[in-house]
């Protein structure tokens, strides 16, 4: 990725950087009824207004200051500071545009559920230019919620659920049969680990494509299509963006490829049952006008952006905490060791349904979706003015829900920033309070999956290792 510009240029970088990790970590489908659309809000107070702050130097706003914590040793220096001078909703100007930052629990809850009616997905201009107007991230209406109901549908059956801990059992013992012997001389960087076998997961869930020439190439057009993400927004030749495009072209015609071979075994079949293997045959197989060749293309592409670090991401947080809680590490070696004794006493190999049954296990990954902060925030533009307990958000505005906020919030959680997954035993994970897989119409997809990913690997890694 690029580095040092000049002044105008670091603004906008720094807007897509911040952009980036809060939003682009998250898949959505329906899951809760939206806020009524006839009041649009959460109080009857007949005289809302614009809540209190700062809107900081012209054009700049308060950016550099928000990047700036982001990236220092107290990441939530921003945030509370204006929270304690100006309440739990405040409004700044962050990303190039006035916004109502919302560190508030309810507010958020009603950011996340209402419909595009309202709010619709935010994003800086170099990110429209990547995904394209089909993004599955920025299409809106009865062609989002069919796309989200599909794939969200398939992520949740146990056929992917089954495949995903084959793969995934496979590629992780692949990667450990080499840790061995060079553990002993190099380190390991359990991120990188984590995130090459995630790829080719996530890979094969879309796409049905194996390790080889086609997956290589793939990654490499990847790495360079995502680093367009946090380029200044200028595509000509030579730029960042422009090569971006580019590698994104590439990643498309082999996709289409793909698809357009789909099409010819589906007409080949007729009148047959066709197997829902990944994401290309189930939307191959919806017979929508809508959803064509090119749809599918370009979302699944899109689709590879937010599942490429957040699982291993997850994965790297839940072992630096539990190289942080020897009580912790040792139940959860404890409650691992015992399934894999039983599984082996009855000669069963594991299922994805004994890794999610793990109860500890899964307070862990709680737990560290909680205070490792995966989503910061979700960005919204608000459709009409909107009123929010009181609290005006004009039209045009830009929303930040701010997830962080309220999940290191002490009034929600004891001793917020001390790792307990024991908080969790009495707990519903999914109570309003906590969101790290956002919610509403846009809530992820992939939040089982992503669970189960981290649980295999986690499983492994501490019954053959310290």
């Amino acid at each position: 990725m690029d580095c040092l510009w000049i002044f105008v240029q670091l603004i906008t970088a720094a807007a897509l950087i911040s952009s980036t990790i809060i939003i682009l970590k998250s898949f959505i489908i329906p899951t809760t009824a939206p806020p009524s659309s006839s009041s649009n809000s959460l109080s009857s107070n007949n005289n809302p207004s614009l809540p209190s702050g700062s809107l900081g130097l012209p054009f700049v706003g308060e950016t550099l200051h928000f990047v700036s914590s982001a990236y220092s040793h107290r990441p939530d220096t921003f945030m509370d500071t204006r929270r304690q001078r100006y309440g739990k909703v405040f409004k700044s100007h962050i990303f190039g545009s006035p916004t109502i930052v919302s560190t508030d629990a309810e507010v958020n809850r009603f950011i996340l559920q209402s419909d595009a009616k309202v709010f619709v997905p935010s994003y800086p201009k170099s990110v429209t230019e990547l995904m394209g107007k089909s993004s599955i991230l920025l299409i809106n209406g009865s062609l989002h919620r069919r796309i989200h109901g599909l794939i969200g549908a398939f992520f949740k059956s146990s056929h992917l659920k089954a495949q995903v801990t084959i793969d995934m059992q496979k590629y992780l013992q692949k990667s450990i049969s080499t840790w061995t012997n060079t553990c002993q001389h190099n380190p390991i960087h359990i991120q990188d680990e984590a995130k090459n076998i995630a790829f080719e997961i996530l890979v094969k869930t879309l796409i049905s494509l194996e390790a080889g020439e086609e997956m290589e190439f793939l990654k490499k057009q990847f790495n360079e299509f995502i680093a367009g993400i946090m380029a200044f927004p200028i595509n000509i030749p030579g730029s960042r963006l422009y090569r971006s495009l580019q590698a994104k072209r590439k990643m498309v015609k082999l996709v289409k490829e793909i698809i357009e071979g789909r099409r010819k075994k589906m007409g080949e079949k007729l009148n047959k049952a066709v197997p829902m293997n990944d994401v290309v045959d189930v939307l191959v197989n919806d017979g929508g006008q809508q959803v064509t060749n090119e749809l599918i293309a370009d979302n699944m592409i899109d689709m590879m952006i937010p599942g490429q670090d957040s699982v291993p991401i997850l994965i790297t947080l839940a072992i630096k905490y539990l190289s942080d809680s020897p009580s912790a590490l040792q139940q959860l070696v404890e409650e691992n060791m015992e399934l894999k004794r039983l599984k082996t006493q009855v000669g069963e190999a594991l299922k994805w349904s004994d890794y999610l049954s793990l109860p500890f296990t899964q307070n862990v990954i709680t737990e560290t979706l909680r205070i490792g902060n995966i989503i910061t925030g979700v960005m919204r533009k608000a459709m009409k003015d909107i009123e929010i307990k009181g609290y005006l958000i004009p039209k045009g505005w830009c929303v930040l829900a701010y997830i962080r906020s309220v999940h290191v919030d002490e009034n929600h959680f004891q001793n917020p920033y001390h790792f307990n997954p024991w908080r969790w035993q009495d707990k519903d994970s999914n109570n309003s309070n906590f969101t790290p897989f956002g919610g509403g119409q846009r809530l992820c997809p992939g939040l089982e999956l992503a669970r189960l990913e981290a649980s295999i690997f986690l499983h492994h890694f501490v019954t053959e290792f310290r």
